[in-house]
């Protein structure tokens, strides 16, 4: 499947002109980007498809810490991306728009956890925005965050969404602004950036730290 360069989301960098058609992310089609628009329209590895599916084959590109095969690939804010020798944290800017922004290590990554359900023998199971999903002893809160350890790939912490949490916004008009919460009421919470205050639905925040 394929979408119309004139209805990509205002979020993928992308131009306006130019081919009629553009690939869409293999999954989460709403938040996502795909690593073809990655590769070509950001970080300018590939001037085309043909070339990003060159690297691909050659197992140059890793998405949190694992190989990818596909230049469809959905790509999440906080993703960590590894081309060749070079590590990217996808980010969407002040702009509203995705970016590569260059890192030194993979080691971690941070996803929100979206549900949960109780197994037997009273574990939980917490399911993450980015698809993962973790088996733990501990009543872990839906909207809080989670730290994963992408060499063991495993749990490592949670980060509480709650006053005095630094946050980012994954959705809505502040779309790509952070800051701390300085109080909740509610489902809003009020953040103060480094520019200004604002009010943010709690289901649209992530906690970062």
């Amino acid at each position: 499947m394929h979408l119309r360069r004139s209805s990509a989301p205002k979020t993928w960098p992308v131009a306006r002109k130019g081919k009629k058609y553009l690939v869409i992310p293999s999954h989460s089609k709403k938040n996502a980007i795909p690593l073809l628009i990655v590769l070509r329209d950001i970080l300018k590895i590939v001037k085309n498809r043909k070339e990003a599916k060159q690297i691909i084959h050659l197992k140059k590109v890793k998405l949190n810490n694992k190989i990818i095969e596909d230049e469809k690939q959905a790509l999440l804010v906080f993703d960590k991306l590894e081309v060749g020798n070079e590590i990217y944290q996808v980010m969407i800017n002040e702009n509203k728009k995705f970016e590569a922004r260059k890192i030194k290590n993979l080691d971690k990554k941070t996803a929100k956890i979206i549900g949960k359900k109780i197994l037997k023998g009273k574990k939980i199971q917490v399911n993450l925005n980015d698809g993962r999903n973790f088996i733990s002893k501990e009543n872990l809160k839906v909207g809080d965050s989670a730290v994963i350890d992408l060499n063991g790939n495993k749990l490592e912490k949670t980060i509480s969404l709650k006053e005095g949490a630094e946050v980012f916004v994954l959705e809505g008009k502040h779309l790509g602004k952070q800051g701390k919460i300085e109080k909740i009421t509610g489902e809003l919470a009020e953040i103060k950036t480094s520019k200004e205050k604002i009010n943010v639905n709690l289901k649209n925040l992530m906690a970062i730290q």
